[in-house]
């Protein structure tokens, strides 16, 4: 007899690239079938589905958007590529209203191409200044702003937002409401002062944005494609989704896998797997 699918718990989210080989429609049609009712989107096949039919499919199936991803790579210093990305960043709020979801998830950039002027402050500033501009914008759309921090082996080329207190630092120029942070496991698992950046990050009101994914070795080529299923790793989940609760956190857990194995599955089994693995790792 097989197995009857998992059922996913209320507060369980999956993002869309866990099994980016679903298209929209087969994702929502997934989600119902295992009870998950959140979603998070990312904003290239939102766009190729068109952004205003994305939305009234996933609001049609009583799925809630948890995240849109992603925002950000401010960190750029000539004025024209500033203001192209300022424009993009501004397109992305509108979309994540119109998608409904409340949280923007932004990846600050790493260093300027070309020279690599190697002054990660500065460009760290040059992210708070681009988060000036965007944070009246997004908060008249009813949008929260979520600096994710990324593991330093991306500050180079991706996000010098390296630690959580470096994006709460960041945060914390601006209002509760409109800018907080994503804290993902995977990038923050190894960082002895996360427990007390994450504590912080919830009591204070700007957590927006919780995420799971496992850290695996060896890292593939590229390192982009390197999140493990949950289970296979190093991560602790049970303690990071203890001790958000126990600050008071209440809102969805989303898991987000980027792994070329994951996508060269069935989707579909590929999302009752992560269900199982989340009941088994999480819970």
């Amino acid at each position: 007899m097989t197995p009857a699918p998992p059922r996913a718990p209320a507060h369980f989210s999956i993002n869309q690239m866990t099994v980016k080989q679903l298209s929209l429609p087969e994702l929502v049609t997934a989600c119902a079938d295992l009870g998950i009712r959140g979603v998070g989107l990312w904003r290239q096949p939102v766009r190729e589905y068109g952004v205003e039919a994305a939305a009234k499919l996933v609001r049609g199936a009583g799925l809630t958007v948890t995240t849109l991803c992603r925002g950000g790579f401010f960190t750029a210093r000539d004025p024209a590529e500033r203001a192209r990305a300022l424009a993009d960043n501004r397109a992305a709020v509108d979309e994540a209203a119109t998608l409904g979801t409340d949280t923007l998830v932004l990846v600050s950039g790493g260093l300027p191409a070309g020279d690599r002027d190697r002054d990660l402050p500065a460009a760290r500033e040059r992210v708070a200044d681009a988060l000036a501009d965007l944070a009246p914008y997004a908060a008249a759309r009813a949008v929260r702003l979520a600096i994710e921090p990324l593991h330093p082996m991306y500050a180079a080329d991706r996000c010098v937002v390296s630690t959580l207190t470096q994006a709460l630092d960041l945060a914390e120029r601006f209002p509760a409401d409109q800018v907080g942070v994503c804290a993902d496991t995977y990038h923050i698992w190894w960082d002895d002062q996360a427990p007390a950046a994450l504590t912080r990050a919830t009591t204070t009101g700007r957590l927006h944005a919780f995420q799971l994914a496992d850290w695996t070795t060896p890292l593939p080529h590229g390192v982009l494609t390197g999140r493990g299923q949950l289970g296979d790793g190093a991560v602790d989940f049970r303690f990071w989704r203890s001790l958000v609760e126990s600050s008071g956190f209440t809102g969805p857990i989303e898991v987000e896998l980027f792994n070329d194995t994951l996508w060269a599955g069935d989707g579909r089994e590929v999302l009752g797997e992560t269900v199982r693995r989340y009941l088994a790792h999480a819970c």
